[in-house]
Order: structure tokens, then sequence, then C-alpha cells
């Protein structure tokens, strides 16, 4: 293995912090005036651009251990995790990634924003059944509305939702209170203060 990448899995630091620097310095976008247009349609004067980290080598290997080892510490033990694409969709395949290596597998699905209108006809791909214990992923919390959507998609396919999980809830338009509204259990990996 070359040596910087054996540092780099090494590192004391822990993921977490490790994540957290990560996204600071790479994905986190503030301006002193509301530019930045959210999926809701609403203005922030901050944004965070997930993608940079999601889709990095770096960021996929602390992701699919940070969420793998939340889901032990919550207790969860899903077949399968996924979410709305393409938000969650690098979120999952890191999980699985990892799960792999850990010996406790954990399948990846992508749900689709609409139904196929060919082929199988399905809005939610991947090795699940109906009755299969689920976690739904995300990458950023605002209103909820992806989040919901992406559960009630799950559900639709006959999907059981253990919880909801997301990389950062941003605090904002009672995201959090929107998904526990559908009775799903709520978690995110960072929230806003932790960008502060």
């Amino acid at each position: 293995m070359p040596e910087q990448i054996s540092n780099q899995i090494s590192n004391p630091i822990s993921n977490w912090e490790r994540l957290r620097k990560f996204i600071r310095e790479n994905c986190f976008l503030k301006s002193d005036q509301p530019i930045f247009r959210l999926t809701s349609g609403k203005m922030s004067n901050f944004y965070f651009d997930l993608r940079r980290a999601t889709l990095s080598p770096e960021g996929q290997y602390l992701i699919g251990n940070i969420v793998f080892d939340r889901f032990s510490e919550l207790g969860l033990s899903p077949r399968a995790a996924g979410g709305l694409t393409m938000g969650a969709d690098p979120i999952s395949t890191a999980v699985a990634y990892c799960s792999f290596t850990k010996g406790k597998p954990i399948e990846a699905f992508v749900i689709r924003k609409e139904p196929k209108t060919h082929g199988t006809m399905k809005q939610v791909e991947g090795n699940v059944d109906e009755g299969d214990e689920v976690v739904i992923l995300d990458d950023v919390l605002t209103t909820g509305k992806s989040t919901i959507k992406a559960i009630e998609a799950a559900r639709a396919a006959g999907l059981k939702i253990l919880a909801a999980v997301v990389l950062l809830d941003r605090g904002e338009h009672e995201g959090k209170k929107n998904v526990e509204a559908q009775g799903v259990p709520f978690y995110s990996i960072f929230r806003m203060e932790d960008f502060n």
C-alpha cells in the first residue's frame, strides 16, 4: 500500500473529525447575501456542496465507515440502505462496500425520482424485496422533502423502514420534525453547528 494512503487510513484523528474537516474545507460555501438556491426553492447565504465529499475517494472511505458505525451504535441491522437518487447514491454504495469489508454486508438500493416507464417499471432499484428492513439515507436535510419522498417510495415497495440517516441536518424549516412525522426515527451525522 502506498505510504500516503497507509497514513490516511491509520491517521489517529477520528473519522468523524476528518470528515468534518474535509467538508469544512471543500464543501462549505458561504456568502454575505442569500445567493444559494436550495432544492426547496428557498435562498440561503450558505451551501454545502456535499458531492465533493460523497464522490471523493477519501470521502467515500470516511462516509462508509462513519455511517456503518452509526448503524451499529443505534442498534440498526438493516438488510439494505439507500435513498432518493442522487444524493443518497454514493452514500449507500460507500456503506455497502464498507459493510462487506467488515463481514456484515448491507445491500445498497436506489430510489428513482419517478418509476421507470419501461422494463420492470420499478422505482426502487437494487437487491431488496418486499418485507426487507432498510435505512433511508440522504446527504442534506433542509425541509425533509426528498427524504420523505424516499420514505414514501420505499413503503410503496413494501420495505420496512428502521430509520432515516442523513449526513448533514441544516436545522432549518422543521426538516427533522417533518421526517419524524412520517413515523420514522431520524438521525444525522453532522448538524449545522458542527461547522460554525
